[in-house]
């Protein structure tokens, strides 16, 4: 059996970090969430999640700079864009979840994210 695919969810508004985290632990994912970037370094320390969730808007970084550090740091893991943008304006990424999102949303992205994986 594989194990739960592990999720790191970057954003800075409270609401959406737990609202994200809920889903994603309904869908069966391990998760890890931080609402500044600083703590990026450590939040991939120990272990490198599977996948990326970033919002683009933050007011200490932005999206896009966690994002290349993310890329540049562990090529491996998934990148997600969570953003209110339009997506026209979303840097390279490896899935989207356009805000505000469904739980549905949630769990098709959890799903593409495993077939990734796989």
């Amino acid at each position: 059996m594989t194990a739960p695919l592990s999720v790191l969810v970057v954003d800075d508004v409270e609401d959406q970090r737990e609202l994200l985290r809920t889903h994603l632990e309904r869908a069966g994912c391990t998760v890890h969430a931080i609402a500044d970037p600083v703590d990026l370094e450590a939040a991939v320390a120990s272990s490198v999640p599977d996948a990326a969730i970033v919002d683009l808007l933050m007011p200490t970084s932005d999206g896009w700079t966690v994002l290349e550090t993310l890329r540049r740091t562990n090529p491996a893991m998934s990148l997600v864009i969570a953003s209110v943008l339009d997506a026209t304006d979303y840097p390279e990424s490896d899935e989207t979840l356009p805000k505000p999102f469904s739980g549905a949303d949630v769990r098709a992205l959890v799903a593409r994210l495993e077939a990734r994986r796989r």
